[in-house]
């Protein structure tokens, strides 16, 4: 159940994330979710780094964390999926 629910978070913070992001990202739901849960794990470690406080601890400062993190991965996502053209 918490699998559930935490996937569920993933789609939320996913979809802000997107919403935030200038561009047109072209990814179904469940990829938005696995952005969500891995920028949630991005912002959480980023604000243990910061702050001192367990990963897994939930604070309103980690669901803007999450939020922050997801934008970092998509941001990492357009980079990589980006065409390079040397000419």
């Amino acid at each position: 159940m918490a699998l559930l629910v935490f996937f569920v978070f993933g789609i939320v913070v996913g979809l802000i994330a997107r919403a935030i992001m200038p561009g047109n990202q072209s990814m179904g739901l469940l990829a938005t979710g696995l952005v969500g849960v891995v920028g949630s794990f991005v912002g959480g470690f980023l604000g243990s780094l910061l702050g001192g406080d367990s990963i897994l601890a939930f604070h309103t400062s980690g669901i803007f964390g999450s939020i922050v993190g997801s934008l970092i991965v998509l941001a990492l996502l357009g980079y990589s999926g980006r065409r390079r053209s040397f000419v």
